[in-house]
Protein backbone atom coordinates (compact mmCIF):
# COMPACT_ATOMS: atom_id res chain seq x y z
CA UNK A 1 0.00 0.00 0.00
CA UNK A 2 1.49 3.01 -0.79
CA UNK A 3 1.68 6.07 1.49
CA UNK A 4 2.18 10.01 1.51
CA UNK A 5 3.57 12.36 4.10
CA UNK A 6 1.89 15.60 4.18
CA UNK A 7 4.60 17.41 6.44
CA UNK A 8 5.72 21.18 6.46
CA UNK A 9 2.37 21.48 9.11
CA UNK A 10 2.78 24.57 10.92
CA UNK A 11 -0.24 23.68 13.05
CA UNK A 12 -1.83 20.31 13.08
CA UNK A 13 -4.96 19.91 14.82
CA UNK A 14 -5.75 16.40 15.74
CA UNK A 15 -8.96 16.83 18.51
CA UNK A 16 -7.18 14.09 20.24
CA UNK A 17 -5.64 15.37 23.50
CA UNK A 18 -3.35 12.46 23.63
CA UNK A 19 -1.06 13.32 20.53
CA UNK A 20 -0.65 16.98 21.43
CA UNK A 21 -1.32 20.23 23.52
CA UNK A 22 -4.89 21.18 24.66
CA UNK A 23 -8.11 19.88 23.58
CA UNK A 24 -7.46 20.00 20.25
CA UNK A 25 -4.50 18.01 20.54
CA UNK A 26 -2.34 21.09 18.60
CA UNK A 27 1.33 19.34 17.08
CA UNK A 28 3.36 22.29 16.00
CA UNK A 29 6.11 21.56 13.21
CA UNK A 30 3.88 18.32 12.18
CA UNK A 31 3.10 15.88 9.87
CA UNK A 32 0.28 13.20 9.04
CA UNK A 33 1.21 9.95 7.10
CA UNK A 34 -1.64 8.75 4.86
CA UNK A 35 -2.54 4.91 3.80
CA UNK A 36 -5.44 3.73 1.76
CA UNK A 37 -7.20 6.75 2.49
CA UNK A 38 -6.92 6.83 6.29
CA UNK A 39 -4.55 8.06 8.81
CA UNK A 40 -1.68 6.19 9.70
CA UNK A 41 0.64 8.16 11.42
CA UNK A 42 0.61 12.27 13.13
CA UNK A 43 3.51 13.83 15.25
CA UNK A 44 6.32 15.71 15.07
CA UNK A 45 7.89 16.22 11.38
CA UNK A 46 11.16 15.08 11.91
CA UNK A 47 9.38 11.94 13.48
CA UNK A 48 7.81 10.98 10.19
CA UNK A 49 8.11 7.32 8.99
CA UNK A 50 9.54 6.99 5.77
CA UNK A 51 6.62 7.58 2.98
CA UNK A 52 6.75 6.78 -0.95
CA UNK A 53 5.39 10.37 -1.64
CA UNK A 54 4.98 13.76 -0.19
CA UNK A 55 3.77 17.20 0.07
CA UNK A 56 5.05 19.86 2.16
CA UNK A 57 2.34 22.47 3.02
CA UNK A 58 4.74 25.13 4.00
CA UNK A 59 3.93 25.64 7.59
CA UNK A 60 0.10 26.29 6.85
CA UNK A 61 -2.65 25.28 9.64
CA UNK A 62 -4.16 21.85 9.10
CA UNK A 63 -7.26 20.38 10.71
CA UNK A 64 -10.09 18.00 10.01
CA UNK A 65 -12.79 18.45 7.72
CA UNK A 66 -15.32 20.03 9.07
CA UNK A 67 -18.53 18.10 9.85
CA UNK A 68 -21.81 19.90 8.78
CA UNK A 69 -24.46 17.43 10.75
CA UNK A 70 -27.49 19.83 9.45
CA UNK A 71 -28.44 20.97 6.20
CA UNK A 72 -31.36 21.18 4.11
CA UNK A 73 -29.48 21.65 0.99
CA UNK A 74 -32.23 19.70 -1.78
CA UNK A 75 -35.08 22.06 -2.96
CA UNK A 76 -35.77 24.45 -5.43
CA UNK A 77 -36.63 28.46 -5.52
CA UNK A 78 -35.35 31.40 -4.10
CA UNK A 79 -36.50 33.23 -0.54
CA UNK A 80 -35.03 36.35 -1.26
CA UNK A 81 -38.31 38.74 -0.66
CA UNK A 82 -38.78 36.64 2.65
CA UNK A 83 -34.91 37.50 4.14
CA UNK A 84 -35.34 41.29 2.47
CA UNK A 85 -39.02 41.37 4.51
CA UNK A 86 -36.94 40.08 7.60
CA UNK A 87 -34.46 42.54 7.34
CA UNK A 88 -37.10 45.32 7.48
CA UNK A 89 -38.11 44.48 10.60
CA UNK A 90 -40.75 41.28 9.94
CA UNK A 91 -40.41 38.30 12.63
CA UNK A 92 -39.38 34.81 11.26
CA UNK A 93 -42.16 32.09 11.51
CA UNK A 94 -41.94 28.61 10.39
CA UNK A 95 -45.03 29.18 7.27
CA UNK A 96 -42.33 30.15 4.78
CA UNK A 97 -40.76 26.57 4.54
CA UNK A 98 -44.46 26.12 2.77
CA UNK A 99 -42.94 28.45 -0.06
CA UNK A 100 -40.41 26.29 -1.11
CA UNK A 101 -42.33 23.37 -0.90
CA UNK A 102 -44.38 24.27 -3.55
CA UNK A 103 -41.29 24.93 -5.56
CA UNK A 104 -39.83 22.01 -4.82
CA UNK A 105 -42.99 19.87 -5.81
CA UNK A 106 -42.83 21.49 -8.93
CA UNK A 107 -39.20 20.58 -9.75
CA UNK A 108 -38.17 17.93 -10.85
CA UNK A 109 -35.22 15.47 -10.58
CA UNK A 110 -32.32 16.83 -12.24
CA UNK A 111 -33.11 20.17 -11.05
CA UNK A 112 -32.87 19.18 -7.32
CA UNK A 113 -29.94 17.01 -7.70
CA UNK A 114 -27.79 20.19 -9.32
CA UNK A 115 -28.78 22.77 -6.82
CA UNK A 116 -27.92 19.82 -4.17
CA UNK A 117 -24.58 18.87 -5.89
CA UNK A 118 -23.61 23.20 -6.10
CA UNK A 119 -24.47 23.44 -2.57
CA UNK A 120 -22.60 20.36 -1.60
CA UNK A 121 -19.25 21.72 -3.42
CA UNK A 122 -19.37 25.72 -2.36
CA UNK A 123 -19.52 23.30 1.12
CA UNK A 124 -16.42 21.14 0.33
CA UNK A 125 -14.57 24.08 -1.42
CA UNK A 126 -15.21 25.80 1.99
CA UNK A 127 -13.39 22.59 4.51
CA UNK A 128 -16.21 20.66 4.75
CA UNK A 129 -15.79 16.76 4.23
CA UNK A 130 -18.47 15.12 5.93
CA UNK A 131 -22.73 16.59 5.43
CA UNK A 132 -25.84 15.87 6.52
CA UNK A 133 -28.83 16.50 4.21
CA UNK A 134 -32.30 16.42 5.23
CA UNK A 135 -35.43 16.02 2.98
CA UNK A 136 -38.77 17.82 4.06
CA UNK A 137 -39.28 20.00 1.66
CA UNK A 138 -41.86 17.71 -0.35
CA UNK A 139 -44.14 16.77 2.38
CA UNK A 140 -45.76 14.37 0.12
CA UNK A 141 -44.85 10.37 -0.23
CA UNK A 142 -43.39 10.41 -3.97
CA UNK A 143 -41.72 14.11 -2.75
CA UNK A 144 -40.04 13.43 0.15
CA UNK A 145 -38.59 9.85 -1.14
CA UNK A 146 -37.12 11.64 -4.39
CA UNK A 147 -35.58 13.95 -2.14
CA UNK A 148 -34.36 11.57 -0.22
CA UNK A 149 -32.73 9.53 -3.38
CA UNK A 150 -30.81 13.17 -4.66
CA UNK A 151 -29.42 13.57 -0.92
CA UNK A 152 -28.02 10.01 -1.05
CA UNK A 153 -26.66 11.25 -3.94
CA UNK A 154 -24.44 14.07 -2.33
CA UNK A 155 -23.74 11.72 1.54
CA UNK A 156 -24.37 8.89 3.22
CA UNK A 157 -25.80 10.88 5.98
CA UNK A 158 -29.37 11.35 4.69
CA UNK A 159 -32.08 12.26 7.60
CA UNK A 160 -35.71 11.77 6.76
CA UNK A 161 -37.60 15.28 7.79
CA UNK A 162 -41.12 14.69 5.90
CA UNK A 163 -42.55 16.26 9.82
CA UNK A 164 -40.71 19.53 8.53
CA UNK A 165 -43.97 21.30 8.89
CA UNK A 166 -47.73 20.71 8.04
CA UNK A 167 -48.60 20.90 4.56
CA UNK A 168 -51.60 23.27 2.86
CA UNK A 169 -53.93 20.39 1.95
CA UNK A 170 -53.87 19.23 5.36
CA UNK A 171 -54.16 22.46 7.10
CA UNK A 172 -56.24 21.54 10.11
CA UNK A 173 -55.73 18.19 10.13
CA UNK A 174 -52.36 17.88 11.61
CA UNK A 175 -53.06 14.42 13.14
CA UNK A 176 -54.04 13.14 10.18
CA UNK A 177 -51.07 14.24 8.63
CA UNK A 178 -48.94 12.38 11.03
CA UNK A 179 -50.46 8.92 10.19
CA UNK A 180 -49.46 9.64 6.62
CA UNK A 181 -45.56 10.67 7.78
CA UNK A 182 -45.48 7.01 10.40
CA UNK A 183 -47.21 5.18 7.93
CA UNK A 184 -47.17 5.29 4.23
CA UNK A 185 -44.19 7.82 3.79
CA UNK A 186 -41.80 6.53 5.98
CA UNK A 187 -42.00 3.11 4.39
CA UNK A 188 -40.97 4.62 1.12
CA UNK A 189 -38.49 6.58 3.05
CA UNK A 190 -36.60 4.31 5.37
CA UNK A 191 -35.14 2.27 3.49
CA UNK A 192 -33.23 5.79 2.11
CA UNK A 193 -32.38 7.42 5.07
CA UNK A 194 -29.99 6.64 7.91
CA UNK A 195 -31.76 9.40 10.45
CA UNK A 196 -35.37 10.32 11.46
CA UNK A 197 -36.06 14.30 12.09
CA UNK A 198 -38.87 16.16 13.73
CA UNK A 199 -39.49 19.94 13.77
CA UNK A 200 -40.95 20.65 17.43
CA UNK A 201 -42.20 23.82 17.28
CA UNK A 202 -45.32 26.33 17.07
CA UNK A 203 -46.38 26.33 13.62
CA UNK A 204 -45.02 22.58 12.97
CA UNK A 205 -45.38 19.59 15.15
CA UNK A 206 -45.95 19.12 18.93
CA UNK A 207 -43.98 16.62 21.41
CA UNK A 208 -46.89 14.15 20.99
CA UNK A 209 -47.04 13.92 17.21
CA UNK A 210 -42.72 14.11 17.55
CA UNK A 211 -42.80 11.24 19.74
CA UNK A 212 -44.80 9.40 17.59
CA UNK A 213 -42.80 10.00 14.43
CA UNK A 214 -40.08 9.53 16.32
CA UNK A 215 -40.81 6.34 17.74
CA UNK A 216 -42.15 5.14 14.15
CA UNK A 217 -38.77 6.01 12.48
CA UNK A 218 -36.41 4.62 15.52
CA UNK A 219 -38.42 0.93 14.82
CA UNK A 220 -37.97 1.20 11.05
CA UNK A 221 -33.95 1.24 12.07
CA UNK A 222 -33.61 4.51 11.70
CA UNK A 223 -31.57 7.15 14.56
CA UNK A 224 -33.07 10.02 15.90
CA UNK A 225 -32.82 13.90 15.79
CA UNK A 226 -34.84 16.57 16.27
CA UNK A 227 -35.32 20.89 15.59
CA UNK A 228 -36.15 22.12 19.25
CA UNK A 229 -36.15 25.65 20.79
CA UNK A 230 -36.03 27.40 18.11
CA UNK A 231 -38.58 29.80 18.27
CA UNK A 232 -39.13 29.44 21.98
CA UNK A 233 -38.93 27.09 25.02
CA UNK A 234 -39.59 23.80 23.91
CA UNK A 235 -40.31 20.46 25.93
CA UNK A 236 -38.71 18.91 22.81
CA UNK A 237 -35.35 19.05 24.31
CA UNK A 238 -36.28 16.55 26.77
CA UNK A 239 -37.91 14.52 24.61
CA UNK A 240 -34.99 14.35 22.50
CA UNK A 241 -33.36 13.22 25.54
CA UNK A 242 -35.39 10.75 26.80
CA UNK A 243 -35.36 9.35 22.96
CA UNK A 244 -31.78 8.94 23.13
CA UNK A 245 -31.61 11.63 20.21
CA UNK A 246 -27.84 11.57 18.77
CA UNK A 247 -28.52 15.40 18.44
CA UNK A 248 -31.08 18.24 19.08
CA UNK A 249 -30.37 21.32 17.22
CA UNK A 250 -30.99 24.81 17.59
CA UNK A 251 -31.19 25.21 21.07
CA UNK A 252 -31.94 28.88 20.96
CA UNK A 253 -33.87 28.81 23.84
CA UNK A 254 -33.11 26.45 26.55
CA UNK A 255 -33.97 26.48 30.09
CA UNK A 256 -32.08 25.68 33.18
CA UNK A 257 -33.77 21.71 33.16
CA UNK A 258 -32.71 21.44 29.37
CA UNK A 259 -29.19 22.26 29.99
CA UNK A 260 -28.82 19.89 32.69
CA UNK A 261 -30.45 17.36 30.75
CA UNK A 262 -28.39 17.22 27.75
CA UNK A 263 -25.35 17.69 30.04
CA UNK A 264 -26.28 14.37 31.40
CA UNK A 265 -26.47 12.40 27.95
CA UNK A 266 -25.27 11.61 25.12
CA UNK A 267 -27.44 14.09 23.24
CA UNK A 268 -25.88 16.85 21.32
CA UNK A 269 -26.64 20.21 21.78
CA UNK A 270 -26.14 21.11 17.68
CA UNK A 271 -26.30 24.84 17.30
CA UNK A 272 -26.56 26.92 14.33
CA UNK A 273 -25.62 30.44 14.08
CA UNK A 274 -26.49 30.79 10.51
CA UNK A 275 -30.30 30.56 11.58
CA UNK A 276 -29.86 33.37 14.08
CA UNK A 277 -27.63 35.98 11.88
CA UNK A 278 -30.25 35.25 9.17
CA UNK A 279 -33.43 35.89 11.45
CA UNK A 280 -31.97 38.34 14.48
CA UNK A 281 -33.23 35.80 16.85
CA UNK A 282 -30.88 36.26 20.17
CA UNK A 283 -28.20 33.59 19.87
CA UNK A 284 -27.73 30.24 21.58
CA UNK A 285 -25.69 30.41 24.64
CA UNK A 286 -23.09 27.96 23.65
CA UNK A 287 -21.23 29.23 27.10
CA UNK A 288 -23.53 28.31 29.17
CA UNK A 289 -24.15 24.03 27.66
CA UNK A 290 -20.17 24.17 27.47
CA UNK A 291 -19.88 24.98 31.51
CA UNK A 292 -22.41 22.50 32.27
CA UNK A 293 -20.37 19.84 30.32
CA UNK A 294 -23.00 19.80 27.75
CA UNK A 295 -21.60 18.20 24.00
CA UNK A 296 -21.68 21.06 21.28
CA UNK A 297 -21.77 20.79 17.42
CA UNK A 298 -21.78 23.75 15.16
CA UNK A 299 -23.71 23.08 11.75
CA UNK A 300 -24.65 25.30 9.16
CA UNK A 301 -28.41 24.74 8.73
CA UNK A 302 -27.63 25.66 5.16
CA UNK A 303 -31.63 26.20 3.76
CA UNK A 304 -32.96 28.84 1.33
CA UNK A 305 -35.43 30.81 4.23
CA UNK A 306 -33.24 30.89 7.78
CA UNK A 307 -29.85 30.46 6.81
CA UNK A 308 -28.66 30.55 3.21
CA UNK A 309 -25.03 29.99 3.96
CA UNK A 310 -22.91 26.79 2.88
CA UNK A 311 -19.39 28.10 5.02
CA UNK A 312 -18.55 26.42 8.52
CA UNK A 313 -15.67 28.84 8.76
CA UNK A 314 -18.05 31.73 8.64
CA UNK A 315 -20.12 29.84 11.47
CA UNK A 316 -17.07 29.65 13.52
CA UNK A 317 -16.50 32.84 13.54
CA UNK A 318 -19.83 33.80 14.71
CA UNK A 319 -20.02 31.58 17.41
CA UNK A 320 -16.82 32.95 18.63
CA UNK A 321 -18.10 36.89 18.20
CA UNK A 322 -21.22 36.25 19.11
CA UNK A 323 -22.14 32.59 21.30
CA UNK A 324 -19.46 32.81 23.91
CA UNK A 325 -16.81 30.08 22.62
CA UNK A 326 -13.26 30.29 22.05
CA UNK A 327 -11.69 29.76 18.94
CA UNK A 328 -10.73 26.26 20.43
CA UNK A 329 -14.42 25.49 20.98
CA UNK A 330 -15.90 26.12 18.20
CA UNK A 331 -13.13 24.31 15.94
CA UNK A 332 -13.85 21.38 18.23
CA UNK A 333 -17.64 22.05 17.73
CA UNK A 334 -16.90 22.30 14.41
CA UNK A 335 -15.16 18.96 13.38
CA UNK A 336 -15.37 16.47 16.40
CA UNK A 337 -18.77 17.92 17.60
CA UNK A 338 -20.17 17.25 14.25
CA UNK A 339 -18.97 13.93 14.22
CA UNK A 340 -20.80 12.95 17.83
CA UNK A 341 -23.90 14.39 16.81
CA UNK A 342 -23.47 11.87 13.52
CA UNK A 343 -22.27 9.48 16.21
CA UNK A 344 -19.11 8.81 14.03
CA UNK A 345 -15.58 8.45 15.40
CA UNK A 346 -13.92 7.83 11.77
CA UNK A 347 -14.05 11.89 10.79
CA UNK A 348 -13.72 15.31 12.67
CA UNK A 349 -10.09 13.98 13.77
CA UNK A 350 -6.75 12.92 12.57
CA UNK A 351 -5.55 10.42 14.78
CA UNK A 352 -5.02 6.79 12.98
CA UNK A 353 -7.48 5.15 11.89
CA UNK A 354 -9.58 7.88 10.95
CA UNK A 355 -10.45 9.01 7.53
CA UNK A 356 -8.14 11.32 5.85
CA UNK A 357 -9.92 13.91 5.54
CA UNK A 358 -8.26 17.73 6.47
CA UNK A 359 -8.55 21.37 5.35
CA UNK A 360 -5.17 23.28 4.57
CA UNK A 361 -5.50 26.73 5.70
CA UNK A 362 -3.74 29.89 4.25
CA UNK A 363 -3.22 30.76 7.90
CA UNK A 364 -0.58 29.08 10.31
CA UNK A 365 -2.85 28.77 12.68
CA UNK A 366 -7.37 27.48 13.78
CA UNK A 367 -7.53 30.89 15.13
CA UNK A 368 -7.43 32.61 11.77
CA UNK A 369 -10.73 30.98 11.13
CA UNK A 370 -12.48 33.10 13.78
CA UNK A 371 -9.90 36.44 13.67
CA UNK A 372 -10.20 37.03 9.93
CA UNK A 373 -13.69 36.68 9.20
CA UNK A 374 -15.22 36.45 5.74
CA UNK A 375 -12.02 35.82 4.29
CA UNK A 376 -11.25 32.83 2.23
CA UNK A 377 -8.59 30.61 4.13
CA UNK A 378 -9.13 27.39 3.23
CA UNK A 379 -6.33 26.38 0.48
CA UNK A 380 -6.63 22.78 -0.61
CA UNK A 381 -9.36 20.25 1.04
CA UNK A 382 -8.09 16.77 1.41
CA UNK A 383 -10.39 13.79 1.14
CA UNK A 384 -9.41 10.49 1.92
CA UNK A 385 -5.78 11.56 1.73
CA UNK A 386 -6.71 12.94 -2.00
CA UNK A 387 -6.96 16.62 -2.26
CA UNK A 388 -10.47 17.07 -4.00
CA UNK A 389 -10.49 21.19 -3.80
CA UNK A 390 -8.33 24.25 -3.77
Amino acid sequence: MTAHVVTGIGQLVTNDPTAGDGPLGVVTDAAVVVEGGRVAWVGAAREAPAADTVSDVGGACVLPGFVDSHSHIVFAGDRTAEFEARMEGRAYSAGGIRTTVAATRAADDATLAARGRRLAGEMLAQGTTTLEVKSGYGLTVADEQRILEVAAGLTDEVTFLGAHVVPAEYAGRTDDYVDLVVGEMLDACAPHARWVDVFCEDGAFDTTQGRRILEAGAARGLGVRVHAAQLGPSDGVAMAVELGAASVDHCTFLTGADVELLAGSRTVATLLPGAEFSTRQPYPDARRLLDAGATVALATDCNPGSSFTSSMPFCVAVAVREMGMTPAEAVWAATAGGARALRRDDVGRLVPGARADFVELDAPSYVHLAYRPGVPLVRRVWKAGAVVAG
